[in-house]
C-alpha cells in the first residue's frame, strides 16, 4: 500500500470519528432534553405556579464518570422558549411538546 493511501485511509478514519462523535453528543443532548421534560409533564410543572426545583440543574464543580448532558440541556431549553425559570431556581415547561 502507497504512502500516499495511507495517509489519505487515515484522514478519512479520522473524519469518520469526528462525524461519529457528533452525533453521538447529538443523541444524548437529545435524550437529556426528552427526560427533562417528560420529568416536567410527570410532576405536573407545567406553568410558574406548579414549578419544580430540578436535581440536576446545575452542573457540579468535581465530575466524576460520564458527562451528564442535563444542565446544559436545560440553559437551552430555557434560552429556546422550552421551560420557563421562577426567580426562585424552579424550572416549569412552557410549551407543549410533541414526542
Amino acid at each position: 500500500m502507497s504512502e500516499a493511501l495511507r495517509i489519505f485511509l487515515g484522514l478519512c478514519l479520522l473524519a469518520a470519528v469526528f462525524v461519529l462523535t457528533r452525533y453521538i453528543v447529538t443523541w444524548r443532548f437529545k435524550r437529556a432534553a426528552d427526560s427533562i421534560i417528560s420529568d416536567l409533564q410527570a410532576k405536573g410543572a407545567l406553568d410558574a405556579s406548579s414549578a419544580i426545583a430540578l436535581s440536576y440543574a446545575k452542573s457540579g464543580l468535581i465530575r466524576i464518570g460520564m458527562r451528564d448532558y442535563h444542565s446544559k440541556a436545560m440553559e437551552y431549553m430555557v434560552s429556546e422558549g422550552v421551560l420557563g425559570l421562577t426567580d426562585s431556581g424552579k424550572y416549569y415547561l412552557r410549551i407543549e411538546s410533541n414526542p
